[in-house]
């Protein structure tokens, strides 16, 4: 069983998701305005937020690196994820995130992103991370730039129109893809 590195910024806490998170996860995911573009854009009952759980934790075994739970470093209220993720299929590594509601427009995601980015480099020597996001979906684009990510291209992405933004380590100026 891998240890899920716990990262804290200046208010958050970057944890391992575990069954405590699990009714505010699924209340997330059963919003449609939280899956709208993500997925098929549909809302998850819990037995499919079960799943997405889970499978985000497989993803930590199978490749070394995966989602956190984000909590308020003060009171350890659950306010989303945040993580790195690339499945069999994926076009690259991708820094990904999703604020339950009452917790978006704080600045969660790009300070969550930032440490994300930190962990990829400076841990993983990630050559590149991207971010999928669907056309119209602004505010994502907007934590993209934000974050640094330069909008490479666009793509159809499982019959979405999508964003693809790209970052780079600071340090290092190779460009290819990173996942596996």
């Amino acid at each position: 069983m891998i240890d899920i590195p716990v990262i804290e910024t200046a208010r958050l806490r970057l944890t391992a998701l575990t069954e405590r998170h699990f009714d505010d996860y699924a209340t997330m995911l059963a919003d449609p305005d939280s899956t709208r573009y993500v997925g098929d854009g549909q809302p998850l009952d819990r037995t499919n937020a079960w799943r997405s759980l889970a499978m985000l934790l497989g993803h930590w075994q199978l490749r070394g690196y995966g989602m956190w739970a984000l909590e308020l470093k003060h009171g350890g209220e659950f306010v989303g994820r945040a993580g790195l993720f690339c499945p069999e299929g994926w076009p690259d590594l991708e820094l990904g995130w999703m604020l339950k509601p009452e917790h978006r427009h704080h600045g969660y995601a790009t300070e969550a992103g930032t440490a994300v980015l930190d962990f990829a480099w400076n841990h993983l020597h990630a050559p590149r991370v991207i971010s999928l996001v669907r056309v119209g979906n602004e505010a994502s684009d907007r934590v993209a730039e934000r974050l640094g990510g330069e909008h490479i291209d666009d793509m159809d992405f499982y019959g979405s129109d999508t964003h693809v933004f790209a970052y780079y380590p600071p340090h290092r100026e190779v460009r290819r893809a990173a996942c596996g």
